[in-house]
Protein backbone atom coordinates (compact mmCIF):
# COMPACT_ATOMS: atom_id res chain seq x y z
CA UNK A 1 0.00 0.00 0.00
CA UNK A 2 2.83 2.37 0.89
CA UNK A 3 4.49 1.73 -2.49
CA UNK A 4 1.18 2.45 -4.24
CA UNK A 5 0.77 5.77 -2.41
CA UNK A 6 4.34 6.77 -3.24
CA UNK A 7 3.76 5.90 -6.90
CA UNK A 8 0.56 7.96 -7.02
CA UNK A 9 2.36 10.90 -5.43
CA UNK A 10 5.17 10.72 -7.98
CA UNK A 11 2.68 10.60 -10.87
CA UNK A 12 0.77 13.61 -9.55
CA UNK A 13 3.99 15.57 -9.09
CA UNK A 14 5.04 14.70 -12.64
CA UNK A 15 1.68 15.81 -14.00
CA UNK A 16 2.16 19.20 -12.35
CA UNK A 17 5.83 19.82 -13.06
CA UNK A 18 6.52 18.32 -16.46
CA UNK A 19 6.54 20.68 -19.46
CA UNK A 20 3.05 20.76 -20.88
CA UNK A 21 0.84 22.91 -23.05
CA UNK A 22 -1.86 23.74 -20.56
CA UNK A 23 -3.23 27.27 -20.60
CA UNK A 24 -5.01 28.45 -17.45
CA UNK A 25 -7.57 31.17 -18.07
CA UNK A 26 -9.22 33.37 -15.44
CA UNK A 27 -12.45 35.10 -16.41
CA UNK A 28 -15.22 37.48 -15.46
CA UNK A 29 -17.59 34.54 -15.70
CA UNK A 30 -18.66 31.49 -13.72
CA UNK A 31 -15.32 29.69 -13.58
CA UNK A 32 -11.70 29.45 -14.69
CA UNK A 33 -10.41 26.98 -17.24
CA UNK A 34 -7.57 24.68 -18.14
CA UNK A 35 -7.26 24.60 -21.93
CA UNK A 36 -5.16 22.50 -24.26
CA UNK A 37 -3.07 25.28 -25.77
CA UNK A 38 -2.50 23.44 -29.04
CA UNK A 39 -6.18 22.81 -29.76
CA UNK A 40 -7.92 25.42 -27.59
CA UNK A 41 -10.17 22.69 -26.19
CA UNK A 42 -11.33 22.80 -22.57
CA UNK A 43 -9.64 20.19 -20.36
CA UNK A 44 -11.42 21.19 -17.17
CA UNK A 45 -13.36 24.01 -15.56
CA UNK A 46 -13.24 25.13 -11.92
CA UNK A 47 -16.66 26.59 -11.07
CA UNK A 48 -16.59 29.81 -9.03
CA UNK A 49 -17.76 33.40 -9.59
CA UNK A 50 -15.48 35.91 -11.34
CA UNK A 51 -12.07 34.19 -10.94
CA UNK A 52 -10.19 37.20 -12.29
CA UNK A 53 -6.67 36.37 -11.07
CA UNK A 54 -4.83 33.13 -10.24
CA UNK A 55 -1.62 32.28 -8.40
CA UNK A 56 -0.21 28.94 -9.54
CA UNK A 57 2.27 26.98 -7.42
CA UNK A 58 3.01 23.42 -8.54
CA UNK A 59 -0.33 21.56 -8.32
CA UNK A 60 -2.04 24.30 -6.32
CA UNK A 61 -4.07 27.14 -7.79
CA UNK A 62 -5.31 30.06 -5.73
CA UNK A 63 -8.07 32.11 -7.36
CA UNK A 64 -9.79 35.27 -6.20
CA UNK A 65 -13.55 35.63 -6.61
CA UNK A 66 -13.84 39.28 -7.60
CA UNK A 67 -17.25 40.02 -6.13
CA UNK A 68 -18.49 43.43 -4.89
CA UNK A 69 -20.00 42.19 -1.64
CA UNK A 70 -19.49 39.84 1.29
CA UNK A 71 -19.33 36.83 -1.05
CA UNK A 72 -15.84 37.94 -2.15
CA UNK A 73 -13.39 35.14 -1.37
CA UNK A 74 -10.16 33.39 -2.30
CA UNK A 75 -10.31 29.72 -3.31
CA UNK A 76 -7.68 26.98 -3.11
CA UNK A 77 -7.75 24.28 -5.81
CA UNK A 78 -5.60 21.26 -6.59
CA UNK A 79 -4.83 20.60 -10.25
CA UNK A 80 -4.23 16.95 -11.18
CA UNK A 81 -3.61 17.27 -14.90
CA UNK A 82 -7.16 16.37 -15.94
CA UNK A 83 -9.35 18.16 -13.40
CA UNK A 84 -9.63 20.48 -10.40
CA UNK A 85 -10.30 19.57 -6.77
CA UNK A 86 -11.56 22.29 -4.44
CA UNK A 87 -9.58 22.39 -1.19
CA UNK A 88 -11.33 25.28 0.55
CA UNK A 89 -12.05 29.00 0.43
CA UNK A 90 -11.74 31.96 2.78
CA UNK A 91 -13.39 35.38 2.80
CA UNK A 92 -11.07 38.17 1.65
CA UNK A 93 -11.96 40.66 4.35
CA UNK A 94 -14.52 41.97 6.76
CA UNK A 95 -17.68 43.79 5.60
CA UNK A 96 -16.81 46.93 3.62
CA UNK A 97 -13.13 45.96 3.67
CA UNK A 98 -12.84 42.92 1.43
CA UNK A 99 -14.75 43.64 -1.77
CA UNK A 100 -13.52 42.99 -5.31
CA UNK A 101 -10.31 41.00 -4.66
CA UNK A 102 -8.32 41.43 -7.87
CA UNK A 103 -4.88 39.89 -7.23
CA UNK A 104 -3.40 36.98 -5.30
CA UNK A 105 0.22 35.95 -4.73
CA UNK A 106 1.97 33.26 -2.69
CA UNK A 107 5.49 32.52 -1.52
CA UNK A 108 4.56 28.90 -0.86
CA UNK A 109 3.90 29.51 2.83
CA UNK A 110 1.70 32.59 2.88
CA UNK A 111 -0.98 34.03 0.63
CA UNK A 112 -1.67 37.73 0.02
CA UNK A 113 -4.90 38.98 -1.56
CA UNK A 114 -5.38 42.54 -2.81
CA UNK A 115 -8.91 43.90 -2.39
CA UNK A 116 -9.52 46.71 -4.86
CA UNK A 117 -12.85 48.12 -3.66
CA UNK A 118 -12.19 47.08 -0.08
CA UNK A 119 -8.91 48.98 -0.12
CA UNK A 120 -7.19 46.28 1.92
CA UNK A 121 -4.52 43.60 1.76
CA UNK A 122 -5.43 40.26 3.34
CA UNK A 123 -2.66 37.86 4.45
CA UNK A 124 -3.14 34.15 5.21
CA UNK A 125 -0.98 31.17 6.22
CA UNK A 126 -1.18 28.12 3.97
CA UNK A 127 -1.69 24.67 5.46
CA UNK A 128 0.45 21.67 4.55
CA UNK A 129 -2.16 20.33 2.14
CA UNK A 130 -2.27 23.66 0.30
CA UNK A 131 -5.57 24.82 1.76
CA UNK A 132 -5.88 28.36 3.12
CA UNK A 133 -5.90 29.02 6.85
CA UNK A 134 -7.96 31.76 8.50
CA UNK A 135 -6.88 35.33 7.76
CA UNK A 136 -3.85 36.42 9.79
CA UNK A 137 -3.82 40.14 8.97
CA UNK A 138 -5.86 42.77 7.14
CA UNK A 139 -3.93 45.90 6.18
CA UNK A 140 -5.96 49.01 5.33
CA UNK A 141 -4.67 51.26 2.53
CA UNK A 142 -4.90 55.05 2.28
CA UNK A 143 -5.97 57.82 -0.07
CA UNK A 144 -4.19 61.05 -0.99
CA UNK A 145 -3.89 61.10 -4.78
CA UNK A 146 -5.28 64.02 -6.82
CA UNK A 147 -7.80 62.15 -9.02
CA UNK A 148 -11.00 62.72 -7.05
CA UNK A 149 -12.99 60.32 -9.24
CA UNK A 150 -10.62 57.32 -9.06
CA UNK A 151 -8.51 57.93 -5.95
CA UNK A 152 -11.28 59.07 -3.62
CA UNK A 153 -11.41 55.67 -1.88
CA UNK A 154 -8.55 53.36 -0.81
CA UNK A 155 -7.62 50.72 -3.40
CA UNK A 156 -5.04 47.91 -3.34
CA UNK A 157 -4.30 46.27 -6.67
CA UNK A 158 -1.24 44.05 -6.26
CA UNK A 159 1.27 42.68 -3.75
CA UNK A 160 4.72 41.09 -4.00
CA UNK A 161 6.85 39.16 -1.51
CA UNK A 162 10.37 40.56 -1.40
CA UNK A 163 13.10 38.20 -2.66
CA UNK A 164 14.78 38.12 0.76
CA UNK A 165 11.55 36.73 2.26
CA UNK A 166 11.36 39.45 4.92
CA UNK A 167 8.70 41.81 3.62
CA UNK A 168 5.50 42.17 1.63
CA UNK A 169 5.07 45.16 -0.69
CA UNK A 170 1.72 46.34 -2.04
CA UNK A 171 0.43 49.03 -4.38
CA UNK A 172 -1.53 51.79 -2.66
CA UNK A 173 -3.37 52.98 -5.75
CA UNK A 174 -5.13 55.94 -4.16
CA UNK A 175 -2.17 57.15 -2.08
CA UNK A 176 0.37 57.06 -4.94
CA UNK A 177 2.57 54.95 -2.69
CA UNK A 178 4.13 51.51 -2.23
CA UNK A 179 3.24 50.11 1.18
CA UNK A 180 5.37 47.62 3.09
CA UNK A 181 4.90 45.28 6.02
CA UNK A 182 7.37 42.95 7.72
CA UNK A 183 6.55 39.24 7.71
CA UNK A 184 6.48 37.58 11.12
CA UNK A 185 5.16 34.18 12.27
CA UNK A 186 1.38 34.26 12.13
CA UNK A 187 1.03 37.61 10.42
CA UNK A 188 2.69 40.94 9.63
CA UNK A 189 3.85 44.04 11.49
CA UNK A 190 5.53 47.43 11.00
CA UNK A 191 3.28 48.92 8.32
CA UNK A 192 5.11 51.77 6.60
CA UNK A 193 5.51 53.56 3.28
CA UNK A 194 8.33 51.96 1.34
CA UNK A 195 8.28 54.58 -1.43
CA UNK A 196 6.21 57.34 -2.96
CA UNK A 197 5.63 57.40 -6.71
CA UNK A 198 4.78 60.35 -8.93
CA UNK A 199 1.65 62.34 -8.15
CA UNK A 200 -1.39 60.99 -10.06
CA UNK A 201 0.49 57.72 -10.68
CA UNK A 202 -2.09 55.17 -9.48
CA UNK A 203 0.32 52.24 -8.83
CA UNK A 204 -1.25 49.05 -10.11
CA UNK A 205 1.03 46.05 -10.70
CA UNK A 206 4.55 45.52 -9.37
CA UNK A 207 7.17 42.79 -9.73
CA UNK A 208 10.83 42.04 -9.06
CA UNK A 209 13.37 41.00 -11.66
CA UNK A 210 15.19 37.67 -11.35
CA UNK A 211 18.11 39.22 -9.50
CA UNK A 212 15.79 40.54 -6.79
CA UNK A 213 17.66 43.84 -6.93
CA UNK A 214 15.11 45.82 -8.94
CA UNK A 215 11.37 46.43 -8.50
CA UNK A 216 9.15 47.57 -11.36
CA UNK A 217 5.83 49.37 -10.80
CA UNK A 218 3.33 50.44 -13.46
CA UNK A 219 0.93 53.31 -12.87
CA UNK A 220 -2.58 52.73 -14.16
CA UNK A 221 -3.35 56.45 -14.29
CA UNK A 222 0.02 57.83 -15.39
CA UNK A 223 0.96 55.03 -17.79
CA UNK A 224 4.49 55.27 -16.35
CA UNK A 225 6.76 52.40 -15.28
CA UNK A 226 9.03 53.28 -12.37
CA UNK A 227 12.17 51.28 -11.61
CA UNK A 228 13.47 50.97 -8.04
CA UNK A 229 16.63 49.53 -6.55
CA UNK A 230 15.82 47.17 -3.67
CA UNK A 231 18.13 46.28 -0.80
CA UNK A 232 17.38 45.16 2.75
CA UNK A 233 13.80 46.39 2.75
CA UNK A 234 14.60 49.77 1.18
CA UNK A 235 13.43 51.08 -2.20
CA UNK A 236 15.27 53.79 -4.14
CA UNK A 237 13.71 55.11 -7.35
CA UNK A 238 16.15 55.29 -10.25
CA UNK A 239 14.05 55.69 -13.41
CA UNK A 240 10.56 56.47 -14.69
CA UNK A 241 9.64 55.81 -18.32
CA UNK A 242 6.38 56.42 -20.16
CA UNK A 243 4.57 53.36 -21.52
CA UNK A 244 1.18 54.91 -22.34
CA UNK A 245 1.85 57.52 -25.03
CA UNK A 246 -1.80 58.56 -25.46
CA UNK A 247 -2.67 59.15 -21.78
CA UNK A 248 -5.56 56.67 -21.79
CA UNK A 249 -5.20 56.15 -18.00
CA UNK A 250 -5.69 52.40 -18.32
CA UNK A 251 -2.26 50.78 -17.89
CA UNK A 252 -2.67 47.24 -16.57
CA UNK A 253 0.05 44.61 -16.21
CA UNK A 254 3.79 44.04 -16.59
CA UNK A 255 5.79 40.85 -17.28
CA UNK A 256 9.37 39.92 -18.13
CA UNK A 257 10.46 37.64 -20.93
CA UNK A 258 11.81 34.33 -19.55
CA UNK A 259 15.42 35.46 -20.12
CA UNK A 260 14.76 38.79 -18.38
CA UNK A 261 15.97 40.84 -21.37
CA UNK A 262 12.60 42.47 -22.09
CA UNK A 263 9.75 43.93 -20.07
CA UNK A 264 6.22 44.09 -21.50
CA UNK A 265 3.31 46.28 -20.38
CA UNK A 266 -0.38 46.04 -21.31
CA UNK A 267 -2.31 49.26 -21.96
CA UNK A 268 -6.08 49.70 -22.32
CA UNK A 269 -8.92 52.16 -23.00
CA UNK A 270 -7.26 53.75 -26.06
CA UNK A 271 -4.57 52.50 -28.43
CA UNK A 272 -4.91 49.10 -26.73
CA UNK A 273 -1.73 47.09 -26.93
CA UNK A 274 1.57 45.93 -25.45
CA UNK A 275 4.53 48.26 -24.90
CA UNK A 276 7.97 46.62 -25.14
CA UNK A 277 11.14 47.65 -23.28
CA UNK A 278 14.74 46.45 -23.35
CA UNK A 279 16.14 45.86 -19.86
CA UNK A 280 19.71 46.87 -19.05
CA UNK A 281 21.18 43.74 -17.39
CA UNK A 282 23.44 45.77 -15.11
CA UNK A 283 21.29 48.68 -13.96
CA UNK A 284 17.79 47.29 -14.58
CA UNK A 285 16.78 50.47 -16.42
CA UNK A 286 14.43 50.40 -19.40
CA UNK A 287 14.73 51.53 -23.02
CA UNK A 288 11.62 51.60 -25.27
CA UNK A 289 11.86 48.91 -27.95
CA UNK A 290 8.45 48.81 -29.64
CA UNK A 291 4.68 48.62 -29.41
CA UNK A 292 2.17 46.01 -30.55
CA UNK A 293 -1.52 46.80 -31.03
CA UNK A 294 -3.92 44.15 -29.70
CA UNK A 295 -7.62 43.52 -29.37
CA UNK A 296 -9.79 45.46 -26.91
CA UNK A 297 -8.91 45.61 -23.23
CA UNK A 298 -5.72 43.52 -22.85
CA UNK A 299 -5.87 43.36 -19.05
CA UNK A 300 -3.46 40.45 -18.50
CA UNK A 301 -1.00 38.49 -20.64
CA UNK A 302 1.71 35.85 -20.48
CA UNK A 303 5.15 35.85 -22.11
CA UNK A 304 6.95 32.64 -23.13
CA UNK A 305 10.20 32.26 -25.04
CA UNK A 306 8.44 32.46 -28.39
CA UNK A 307 4.96 33.81 -27.71
CA UNK A 308 2.87 36.53 -26.11
CA UNK A 309 -0.56 35.26 -25.01
CA UNK A 310 -2.96 38.15 -24.46
CA UNK A 311 -6.32 38.02 -22.67
CA UNK A 312 -8.58 40.53 -24.46
CA UNK A 313 -11.55 40.89 -22.16
CA UNK A 314 -13.91 42.81 -24.41
CA UNK A 315 -13.64 40.56 -27.47
CA UNK A 316 -14.01 37.27 -25.53
CA UNK A 317 -10.76 36.09 -27.09
CA UNK A 318 -7.20 35.18 -26.24
CA UNK A 319 -4.81 36.45 -28.90
CA UNK A 320 -1.51 34.75 -29.77
CA UNK A 321 1.55 36.72 -30.92
CA UNK A 322 4.91 35.46 -32.12
CA UNK A 323 7.83 36.89 -30.11
CA UNK A 324 11.26 37.63 -31.57
CA UNK A 325 13.79 36.59 -28.91
CA UNK A 326 16.44 38.97 -30.20
CA UNK A 327 14.43 42.16 -30.61
CA UNK A 328 11.57 41.40 -28.21
CA UNK A 329 9.08 42.54 -30.85
CA UNK A 330 5.72 40.86 -31.35
CA UNK A 331 3.90 39.78 -34.51
CA UNK A 332 0.25 38.81 -34.65
CA UNK A 333 -0.06 35.11 -35.48
CA UNK A 334 -3.73 35.51 -36.33
CA UNK A 335 -4.62 32.72 -33.94
CA UNK A 336 -7.47 33.29 -31.49
CA UNK A 337 -8.79 31.13 -28.64
CA UNK A 338 -12.37 31.90 -27.56
CA UNK A 339 -13.02 32.42 -23.83
CA UNK A 340 -15.73 34.23 -21.87
CA UNK A 341 -14.37 37.63 -20.75
CA UNK A 342 -10.78 36.43 -20.23
CA UNK A 343 -8.75 38.57 -17.81
CA UNK A 344 -5.92 36.20 -16.78
CA UNK A 345 -3.71 33.73 -18.66
CA UNK A 346 -0.78 31.54 -17.61
CA UNK A 347 1.04 28.69 -19.34
CA UNK A 348 2.15 25.59 -17.43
Amino acid sequence: MRKLLITIGVLLAAACTQESHTLFVGTYSDGFYALDFETGEVIAKAPMPNPSFLAIQDCRIYAVSEMPDESAAVYAWRWGGIGFELLNSQPTGVPQRGEDPCHVVTDGHRLAVSNYSGGTLAVYTLKKDGSIGPMDSLIVSRTGGPDLSRQDQPHVHCAAFTPDGNHLLFSEFSADAIGQVTLVPGGVQDLRTAAMVHNDFGPRHLLFDKSGKHLYVIGELSGIISVFDYENGRLTMKQSVKADQVDARGAADIHFSPDGRFLYASLRLRNDGIAIFLVDPRTGTLTPAGYQLTGPHPRNFAITENLAIVACRDSDQIEIYQRDRNTGLLKDSGRRIPAPKPVFVAMQ
